[in-house]
């Protein structure tokens, strides 16, 4: 089964940057998104940014939009998550994930949309990300 491995977490004051490094340690069969979910204390999951493999859509929630930048190396099976400008509200576990979308693009069309975490068969095992004031 695929390994994925998920890293580059920490703990910052608010308004500076980290980057988190995702590798799978072989690419995700029938896997068409790859992904970044987060999910804080008390919280659900929610889906922080994704890429479409096939074309490089990307998608954002709007809580990050600006600010956060997902990227792929396919040459490494690894996908990054570039995070500036941090918030106390960006604090939670962060979780990489692959999945499916059969139908295409999910996100596609402009119209309002949220990742969901039931698409993604492929799971990190977490890093935290704590941002303080």
């Amino acid at each position: 089964r695929v390994q994925v491995a998920d890293s580059g977490g920490g703990s910052v004051q608010a308004g500076r940057s980290l980057r988190l490094s995702c590798k799978f340690s072989a690419y995700p069969g029938n896997s068409n998104m790859m992904g970044w979910f987060r999910q804080a204390p008390g919280k659900e999951r929610e889906g922080v940014a994704c890429l479409w493999t096939g074309g490089g859509a990307s998608y954002y929630a709007d809580s990050v939009k600006g600010r956060f930048t997902i990227s792929k190396d396919n040459a490494l099976n690894t996908i990054y998550l570039q995070m500036n400008r941090l918030r106390p509200e960006d604090t939670a576990v962060y979780y990489c994930a692959a999945g499916n979308s059969p139908w295409g693009v999910p996100w596609a069309g402009g119209r309002p949309y949220t990742l969901p975490a039931s698409d993604f068969g492929y799971w990190g095992q977490g890093t935290q990300v704590t941002v303080s004031s």
